[in-house]
């Protein structure tokens, strides 16, 4: 069975991912800003509601590049407590240095106090993309989540299926970005992965929502026997 990730952005788009069928979250702020910790009550609130959603929280305080001070390091630590305490199932976090590599230090701050981690789209801007992978997966990280360092993970499929590769099962690697009904089996059938990353969104009055409709469109694709119909939104 092949798994889908949505992105969701604001509890709204929570419960779209649910209403389609996704088993998996990953709960931020801010899309148009590619995304930052959410609010705590959003987090509270979509675990309360929905006790078997699997729920991974972004840890992110800012827009703008994945180099973090010190404060800045001991504010997303305290951020990974709060999550994991209101119910989070994993942490999404990233951190490198002024150069484009991992930065070991950094996340090992954020690693002690995490559990279930993937390290996110901050990949994408290494500058050595295979050594990044060995660094990301000694830090003993759960997932990658990457669109193999191209605009669109469609575009960056042989990259990923070269980190695949490279990995040979010692960490999960998740394609993302860009992701559609249209070429999400393609882009699985092409990387050899078996999980995929959407936020499956629309516009609404302004804002990024998933659409219910996309999101079980994308699971049909990628699992033909899922039987949900696509869903009014």
């Amino acid at each position: 069975m092949r798994l889908l990730e949505v992105c969701c952005g604001n509890l709204d788009s929570v419960r779209a991912a649910v209403k389609g069928g996704a088993p998996r979250i990953e709960l931020c702020s801010a899309l148009e800003q590619d995304g930052l910790t959410p609010a705590w009550e959003d987090l509270r609130t979509a675990r309360a509601r929905y006790p078997q959603l699997t729920i991974h929280v972004l840890i992110r305080p800012r827009p703008g590049d994945f180099c973090y001070s010190p404060a800045e390091l001991q504010q997303m630590a305290a951020d990974i407590r709060t999550a994991l305490s209101l119910g989070a199932d994993g942490i999404v976090i990233g951190c490198l240095t002024p150069s484009g590599d991992v930065d070991v230090p950094a996340m090992q701050i954020l690693m002690a106090d995490a559990r279930n981690v993937t390290f996110h789209r901050a990949f994408d801007v290494c500058r050595l993309p295979f050594d990044a992978l060995e660094a990301i997966i000694g830090l003993g990280c759960t997932r990658l989540l990457t669109s193999g360092q191209a605009p669109t993970v469609a575009e960056g499929t042989d990259m990923v299926r070269a980190l695949r590769e490279q990995a040979a099962g010692r960490i999960g690697l998740l394609p993302g970005c860009g992701v559609t009904p249209r070429n999400a089996r393609r882009i699985l059938e092409l990387t050899g992965c078996t999980e995929i990353h959407a936020s499956a969104s629309h516009t609404v009055n302004g804002r990024k929502v998933t659409s219910s409709r996309t999101v079980a469109a994308i699971l049909r694709q990628i699992n033909p026997t899922f039987g949900r119909e696509i869903l009014p939104e």
